[in-house]
């Protein structure tokens, strides 16, 4: 499992959402469109804080696997690559996080 990465679980996404399969939650949620993919990708995010606040490991574990793969289908429904995030996230690091922020156009 330690070779398992989300440019793996990227592509499944990927083949699964364009299916079209009747028996695949990740074609519904492709079908449904990104306003569905981000409203669960939102309910995920919300049930892992609740997890991490309360100390409820198992349940961070758990409710973060289910907001990664949220999170992907949302970005495959946008043409957005796991790629295209680690390149910004790689770039924002030539400077501090306070000093990147504070570029940002508010």
């Amino acid at each position: 499992m330690a070779g398992f990465s989300l440019i793996d679980l990227e592509a499944i996404i990927a083949e699964r959402g364009r299916s079209g399969a009747a028996d695949s939650w990740t074609a519904k949620l492709f079908a449904k469109g990104t306003d569905k993919a981000a409203q669960k990708m939102g309910e995920e995010a919300v049930e892992a804080v609740i997890a991490a606040v309360k100390g409820d490991r198992d349940g961070l574990v758990s409710e973060s696997a289910d907001l990664l793969y949220h999170w992907l289908v949302v970005l495959s429904l946008a043409g957005v690559t796991v790629d295209d995030v680690m390149a910004e996230l790689e770039a924002r690091t030539t400077r501090s996080g306070i000093e990147e922020k504070a570029s940002r156009a508010r």
